[in-house]
């Protein structure tokens, strides 16, 4: 074992989406950038990731006749996240979207195709690409690299050198070769994302989930690493108890430990069941402000997802496993429903309620309920008041069960950082020379979203908070005049 040394301008820790967006403002601005990444691929939890993005007053809003502005959109997101909310962030955030998110990752390759509502938001305003996360990370990648950006993979990162008060280098090592590996540069920007891959870091900071089973449910390599890193340098961590949510996912059976969720998508049509047999809530309200405090009513604290076979051939599962590139892998889904334990397949609804142990009557007279609204021709069923425009009857067997468990997903807390992404310590005094962006400064700013999020604030600000902090690392280094941007202000 030896010793890998580096030299650069802008040394980034993590190579996920807000690294990516950081990498590629640097060098634009002249710098010399290295990411260092721990697993063997660039991409952390936004490639896996749906892929929406808050954006304000964009083409595709106009072309619906939507009118929207970053004042409503400011209203929405302070009244949704409420007090502890970054009233400057947010702001920053919305008003930079259109201009510094949407036609930024055009200009890279980036096809925004669809809108979704979502709750809180007064208009549609959530965003993706066709190819949802997986689609916008690419192209970050592929810019960056197209650029002269150097990613360096298998490598962990243990230490922050703080020489005189700045942030100077990097400490860690090869996880292939056992190298130590030592970073000499201008500037460090932590980019390592959350922690929600880290069952006992979520619980240390959210006690009162430990009566729930909770799953791990961000990228693998989300566990808090950087958290750790910047503490140590003096840096200030707030809001660590903000953690967002769903109701989307199941058990990886495959996971030894037991912890890691899979998230499920593509299902609109499903209904979810509590352990007694009935559906407790609007599924179309799927968003973890709503959704998940009804999960966390029931008891016991899961419910089954129920399917009929049509339903499954739509069923997207966000995990590289189960995807071969762009398209999914429905060999390895059918593998999923034939050997999970959490699954449960029938040719009868009325198997099907064996099987999962629920009440059988009351479990028939719900699907039965549920089916009725569709004879009588409704556009909602009258239980719960979902639509069924995008649903149907459940009528074409065999019938499948996936049991739900609540899933932490996204951090709304970490890293105090100023407007430029500066670091800041106890004292909320910039530490030189180190810059944090993305999930793990809760997405931008410490917690630009407070306790609750509109869909979208999350991918989208992380993104954009790694451009912000790019420029202004770089221009800390030397190189360029810093973030500027071109916010619409109207």
């Amino acid at each position: 074992m030896g010793v890998r040394r580096f030299e650069t301008d802008i040394a980034i820790v993590g190579a996920g989406g807000a690294g990516m967006a950081a990498g590629i403002e640097a060098r634009e601005a002249g710098a010399r950038v290295t990411a260092f990444e721990i697993a063997a691929e660039p991409g952390g939890a936004s490639i896996i990731s749906g892929g929406g993005c808050l954006i304000v007053d964009s083409p595709l809003q106009r072309e619906r006749g939507i009118e929207d502005s970053p004042d409503l959109a400011f209203d929405d997101w302070m009244k949704w996240g409420g007090p502890s909310a970054d009233a400057v962030w947010a702001r920053y955030y919305v008003e930079h979207s259109l201009n510094d998110l949407y036609f930024w990752a055009e200009k890279l390759g980036v096809e925004w195709s669809s809108m979704l509502p979502q709750e809180g938001n007064s208009v549609i305003r959530w965003t993706r690409p066709g190819g949802a996360g997986r689609e916008l990370t690419e192209r970050l990648i592929e810019a960056y690299r197209a650029r002269g950006g150097e990613i360096v993979p298998h490598t962990e990162i243990t230490g922050i050198r703080i020489d005189n008060g700045r942030a100077t280098g990097l400490g860690g090592r090869n996880l292939e070769s056992g190298d130590s590996v030592e970073v000499h540069c201008g500037t460090v920007l932590v980019t390592t994302g959350g922690f929600n891959s880290n069952l006992d870091m979520i619980l240390d900071v959210r006690p009162d989930l430990a009566k729930h089973r909770i799953m791990e449910g961000s990228g693998p390599n989300a566990t808090g690493s950087g958290h750790a890193l910047i503490r140590e340098a003096g840096g200030y961590l707030t809001h660590l108890g903000n953690i967002w949510l769903y109701v989307y996912a199941t058990p990886d059976y495959r996971d030894p430990s037991g912890r890691r969720g899979l998230v499920f998508r593509g299902t609109p049509g499903y209904i979810w069941v509590n352990q007694q047999g009935r559906r407790f809530h609007n599924e179309a309200r799927s968003g973890a402000a709503s959704a998940t405090p009804a999960l966390l009513g029931q008891d016991p604290c899961h419910a089954w997802g129920i399917l009929d076979a049509a339903m499954t051939e739509t069923m997207e599962v966000a995990d590289p496993r189960y995807r071969e590139g762009s398209k999914v892998s429905r060999a390895r889904i059918a593998e999923l429903f034939a050997n999970s334990p959490f699954i449960a397949n029938a040719d009868t609804l009325g198997g099907l309620a064996l099987e999962i142990g629920v009440d059988e009557t009351a479990f028939l007279d719900t699907v039965a309920r549920y089916n009725r609204a569709f004879d009588d021709g409704l556009d909602a069923e009258p239980e719960f008041g979902k639509p069924l425009g995008q649903s149907k009857k459940f009528d074409t067997p065999p019938f499948s069960a996936i049991q739900l468990f609540p899933l932490a997903r996204k951090n709304f807390g970490g890293v105090k950082t100023d407007l430029r992404c500066r670091v800041l310590d106890k004292h909320f005094e910039p530490i030189p020379g180190l810059y944090a962006a993305g999930e793990l400064a809760g997405m931008a700013g410490g917690h630009i979203n407070g306790e609750a999020g509109l869909e979208g604030t999350m991918l989208g600000p992380a993104i954009f908070s790694g451009r912000v902090a790019g420029g202004w690392a770089a221009e800390e280094a030397g190189y360029g005049a810093g973030f500027e941007g071109n916010p619409d202000r109207r």
